[in-house]
């Protein structure tokens, strides 16, 4: 029983391993559906007023919808390594299609939260009923009484309306949500096109196999998670060495002091050293042999990031 329920979380962990970016952005999209549902209840109030509720109602899908946004640009670490890149080296190391990519990258993962934000908020149909409930033509509403204008429909939304618009009202937010919703479900449709199109695109125009793909993933993966464990020890080893130096002994506990007799740090890695792994990456191979990241190349002493005789640009890293 223990080797089967072993077994089980091996197979989970392995699975989660390979679609993390999947797992990602689905609790991103599922954090962002959470936060809608409490900014409707508890943040939400169109303020039934001519002129104002048109901007409240934009405002509460579109506002939030590029926050989520920018937030998604800045922690995506592509954003940064671009930055880099840039500062380091300038962008004349990229193909056209490689600069495509790598903004087809970053913009993708952002998208992922604003998108949500603005599906949920378009079928749940509230900010719309509220943005555009002024705007419905009077004359289309059978019987409706002609003293009332814009001021009485942009109260639509609200509670404080005349009694005998009540049956007005429920037509105006009827017809509102259908064409809230409507929009909500033709933008999920075109994201699904699109996303399906450009995975396939990936896959076409992609010079490894699928298998090679899914090593070259995993191999980021496990460097980014080595090489941040590994760093996280070498900095505490090296504060250690340093306060030691300075005051005569340094206070560790039993694993900190396992740590600094195991691996004995003498220096630091040079700033050119740090250079050479940092920015964006486009897949090169060497004479005939991948090379799957900067920390890579750089182990194996290749020089450059421009395409040459020995190194051919073939795919930017945009997964």
């Amino acid at each position: 029983m223990a080797a089967l329920i072993t077994e089980n979380f091996r197979f989970l962990s392995l699975f989660f391993k390979s679609k993390d970016v999947m797992i990602f952005n689905g609790l991103v999209a599922l954090g962002t559906v959470g936060s809608q549902e409490l900014f409707s209840v508890v943040a939400f109030h169109c303020p039934c007023s001519p002129a104002r509720n048109y901007i409240y109602g934009l405002a509460a899908i579109g506002v939030p919808a590029l926050a989520l946004f920018l937030i998604g640009v800045i922690w995506n670490n592509h954003t940064w390594n671009l930055v880099a890149e840039c500062h380091k080296r300038g962008a004349k190391n990229f193909s056209a299609a490689a600069t495509f990519l790598l903004f087809g990258s970053i913009i993708g993962r952002a998208a992922v939260a604003p998108v949500t934000w603005s599906v949920i908020s378009l079928l749940r149909g509230e900010a719309y009923v509220c943005a555009l409930s002024e705007f419905v033509d009077p004359a289309s509403l059978d019987k409706f009484p002609s003293r009332y204008g814009p001021e009485t429909l942009a109260r639509f939304p609200c509670k404080d309306i005349p009694g005998n618009l009540t049956s007005f009202k429920e037509e105006v937010i009827r017809r509102l949500r259908y064409e809230s919703q409507l929009f909500g479900w033709l933008l999920i449709g075109v994201i699904a096109v699109l996303v399906f199109l450009t995975k396939c695109l990936k896959h076409c125009c992609s010079p490894l196999s699928y298998r090679q793909e899914g090593y070259w993933s995993q191999y980021r993966s496990s460097e980014a998670k080595l090489f941040e464990r590994t760093a996280e020890v070498h900095s505490k080893i090296l504060a250690a060495n340093n306060v030691k130096r300075f005051f005569g002994f340094v206070a560790l506990n039993k694993e900190e002091k396992e740590l600094v007799e195991e691996f004995p740090v003498e220096g630091v890695q040079p700033s050119p050293q740090w250079n050479a792994i940092t920015g964006v990456y486009i897949y090169r191979e060497n004479k005939g042999f991948p090379l799957y990241s900067r920390l890579h190349k750089w182990a194996k002493g290749v020089e450059g990031n421009g395409p040459g005789p020995d190194g051919q640009e073939m795919v930017f890293l945009a997964t």
